[in-house]
C-alpha cells in the first residue's frame, strides 16, 4: 500500500499545517500572498512549490485530457551482466517481481532508512535554517548520526524548526 504523501508549512519560524497536499494547499491560501510561506514534503524533507490556485468541484486541480490515464509506472532501462540477467530469469515471477522485491527489501534496511532520514533533515535545515547558530556542528552531528549532540547544536532555534528538523532526522 503506498503511503500518501505528507506536507509540512511553515510561515517563517512557525509550523502553521501539517498533512495532506490540499490541506498544506488550504494553510498558504489563508496565510495570504504576502506572507513568506515555505512547504516541505515531509518524506524528503525537500522545499516545494505548491500550486495553489482553486481546484475544480471534483477536488483534482485540473480536469483530465484525453489520452490514457498515467498508471505510475515508468519504463526504465537497467544494465546488468549476462549472469545477472540469467539469474533474474530464473526467480518466480520474472525479472520484474524479483527487481521489485528486491528494492523493496533493500528500502527497508535500517541503513537506507537511516540515510534517507538524514537527507530529508539536510534538506529542510539547509532551506530553512542555514543562516542559524550552531548549524554546521548540527550537520556534523547529523551525518554521524549522533541524536543528542545533534539536539543541543539545535537547542537554541525556533521550537517548531527545532522540532521537525529532529522529527525528519530521527524519525523512529
Amino acid at each position: 500500500m503506498i503511503t500518501p504523501a505528507t506536507f509540512s508549512v511553515f510561515q517563517g519560524d512557525r509550523l502553521i499545517a501539517a498533512g495532506s497536499r490540499d490541506e498544506a494547499r488550504a494553510a498558504v491560501r489563508e496565510a495570504g500572498s504576502d506572507a513568506r510561506v515555505l512547504v516541505f514534503e515531509d518524506a524528503t524533507g525537500a522545499q516545494i512549490d505548491l500550486d495553489v490556485r482553486e481546484t475544480d468541484e471534483t477536488g483534482s486541480e485540473a480536469a483530465r485530457g484525453r489520452g490514457r490515464p498515467r498508471l505510475g509506472v515508468t519504463p526504465r532501462e537497467v544494465t546488468l551482466l549476462p549472469r545477472h540477467w540469467d539469474w533474474l530469469a530464473q526467480q518466480p515471477g520474472g525479472a520484474s517481481v524479483a527487481l521489485r522485491r528486491l528494492v523493496e527489501e533493500a528500502s527497508r534496511s535500517p541503513v537506507e532508512r537511516r540515510r534517507v532520514a538524514t537527507k530529508a533533515s539536510y534538506a529542510f535545515m539547509h532551506a530553512i535554517a542555514g543562516d542559524r547558530p550552531g548549524y554546521e556542528e548540527a550537520l556534523r552531528s547529523l551525518f554521524a548520526g549522533d541524536r543528542e549532540r545533534f539536539e543541543a547544536q539545535i537547542a537554541a532555534w525556533p521550537v517548531d524548526v527545532r522540532a521537525y528538523a529532529v522529527r525528519l532526522a530521527f524519525p523512529d
